[in-house]
């Protein structure tokens, strides 16, 4: 059976508005976490709907630390988005790993210190697992359309969340290349969490702006720099967002990811003590969770009956 599919894409620094799309319309979306970045636009690639969202605001108005990450996530569940791809500038922290380079990335570090990064809380506890943070069938995907559009790329990669705003010091740069992390950037973190949390795939597509600080020849990163990359970067990200809707029903339909279902197996506080006003608060997250734990329950009944 084909699984319904809602692609979402997260756009980052320098990527604000997906211009390829037809029927295209900005949605505000409330959420009991307050407002998002900005409002969603909607719009489709032949006659699949899809999602965006510009992570800091169109007019770049957000710093990392400022974004309202779990208003993002949960406004696109809302709007029913099953998968997630972010498209995110980061430093490099490899020679190999040039500029223009795009990395599909399959693991984090999270140093972030000051963001929320759970919705689960005030009376309801999830320990959803995290041991593989983006899902591979969406990297193969983009995999795919990268390798025939020609852009550089590699499957699989570190990306090393940083609170920021601020860039790296030279000796945490170096000491980054030593742990032998890919890349750098500082936004991807708590994103991933929550999506996991409320049960979409989702996948990083960090772009390479710079060297970050350490590479002799290169110097200190500046954003006049990472702005000119980042135009080229935007265009192959387009690009990208053009080819991939097509794309991705393959690799979904293929298998199944554990996302779709991680909430079964990762809340710890029993039903009968959830705290009324929080599951009111996670109403889109929870929702499929209570209607396959109502549907065993009547079918239970049925059988006894």
């Amino acid at each position: 059976m084909k699984k319904e599919i809602l692609l979402a894409f997260v756009g980052g620094s320098g990527i604000y508005e997906i211009a390829v799309w037809k029927n295209k319309k900005w949605i505000k979306i409330n959420t009991p976490w307050g407002s998002p970045s900005d409002k969603i636009l909607t719009g489709k690639v032949g006659d699949k709907k899809v999602l965006f969202l510009p992570r800091h605001g169109r007019s770049h108005l957000y710093n990392p630390s400022e974004i309202n990450y779990r208003a993002n996530i949960y406004a696109l569940k809302k709007l029913g988005a099953t998968d997630v791809i972010s498209l995110s500038a980061c430093g490099s922290l490899k020679e190999k790993l040039s500029p223009g380079t795009f990395i599909l990335v399959d693991q984090f570090i999270d140093k972030t210190f000051t963001r929320k990064k759970t919705f689960f809380e005030e009376g309801i506890v999830a320990h959803v697992p995290m041991s593989n943070p983006t899902c591979r069938l969406i990297r193969d995907a983009c995999a795919e359309v990268l390798k025939k559009l020609k852009i550089k790329h590699q499957n699989k990669g570190i990306y090393i969340a940083m609170e920021g705003p601020q860039f790296s010091t030279k000796a945490e740069s170096e000491n980054y290349r030593k742990q032998k992390i890919d890349v750098i950037g500082m936004t991807n973190m708590p994103e991933a969490k929550l999506a996991r949390e409320a049960e979409i795939r989702y996948v990083t597509v960090a772009m390479v702006t710079d060297y970050d600080c350490w590479h002799n020849k290169h110097g200190e990163v500046d954003v006049e720099q990472i702005i000119k990359t980042l135009n080229k970067n935007s265009k192959n990200a387009k690009s990208l967002v053009k080819n991939i809707i097509n794309v991705l029903p393959k690799y979904i339909n293929k298998e199944k990811d554990p996302t779709e279902n991680i909430l079964d197996k990762s809340i710890i506080t029993q039903k009968k003590n959830w705290n009324k006003k929080t599951k009111r608060k996670l109403d889109v997250i929870l929702k499929r969770y209570l209607e396959k734990n109502w549907k065993l329950k009547e079918k239970i009944i049925n059988q006894s009956g």
